[in-house]
């Protein structure tokens, strides 16, 4: 009997990782050569269709294994820089913006730059999802990723389902949107800016029963549900996309993948 019970345990916790993608990548899930070669093809799609700034979301786990209505793990901004290279060159490319779980402490996080390829060394599968604001927001999120109000809109404590509309947790898509809705609002006042969320933003709901919801913690402490009511909802890739197409701040939403591009 109690074998049943720490194996039905084991099933529910497996269902809602604490890990769920969002980490400084590890040990590389794909071969080097075919990561980098994506990267670069992310880039350049990027650039040809003029992004100074987008939104690029990763696959960090098997689909199969994350809630009904999540596809993507992790969500980064990404902005056009000066690249120094290795070798000492200069040139053009994407630096990738993100927040990380910690790997030690998978209850807290931080902010790392990084590279495309080093974005998508953590992936399960290559295929990015993708969000180009229009050219107003991408001017006001550049100047707001710029600033001192980019850190400081980041909330150490970390939950895989952050609610984004109360300050207690955030996650990598919670900070994402966060720094949206201050360049939206032109704000850095944290309250305005979970009041705007709270008033515009319609997150993603997450199907757990009420036994998963209860015994999650006790696998890990960022599987903590304790910032929200009876309902647990959270930022995603897909509810920050509908989002900004519902009130025309994208000029474009797709997915890229090696085999091309497709309508999200």
């Amino acid at each position: 009997m109690y074998r049943f019970i720490i194996l039905g345990f084991l099933t529910l916790c497996l269902a809602l990782p604490a890990h769920a993608g969002s980490s400084e990548a590890g040990r590389p899930q794909l071969p080097a050569a075919e990561v980098a070669a994506f990267s670069n093809r992310v880039q350049q799609d990027l650039a040809a269709r003029g992004a100074n700034v987008a939104i690029v979301a990763r696959m960090g786990r098997d689909p199969r294994s994350l809630p009904k209505g999540v596809t993507y793990t992790h969500v980064s901004y990404w902005v056009l820089s000066k690249i120094k290279t290795a070798d000492g060159r200069t040139g053009t490319g994407y630096r990738v913006y993100n927040l990380y779980q910690d790997d030690k402490n998978g209850t807290r996080s931080h902010l790392v730059q990084d590279s495309p390829a080093d974005f998508f060394a953590g992936a399960y599968h290559l295929d990015a999802g993708i969000i180009i604001p229009d050219a107003r927001l991408q001017k006001k999120l550049l100047k707001v990723i710029a600033s001192p109000t980019y850190p400081a809109l980041h909330n150490p404590r970390y939950s895989v389902l952050a609610n984004p509309n109360t300050p207690q947790f955030q996650n990598c898509t919670e900070h994402t949107l966060d720094v949206m809705m201050s360049a939206l609002y032109g704000t850095r006042d944290k309250e305005q800016i979970k009041a705007n969320v709270a008033a515009h933003f319609k997150p993603q709901v997450i199907p757990i029963g009420g036994l998963k919801r209860a015994l999650a913690p006790a696998a890990s402490a960022a599987l903590t549900t304790a910032d929200h009511g009876a309902v647990v909802a959270t930022a995603t890739f897909g509810s920050i996309a509908r989002f900004m197409q519902s009130n025309k701040l994208a000029t474009k939403v797709y997915r890229l993948t090696p085999d091309g591009a497709y309508r999200f």
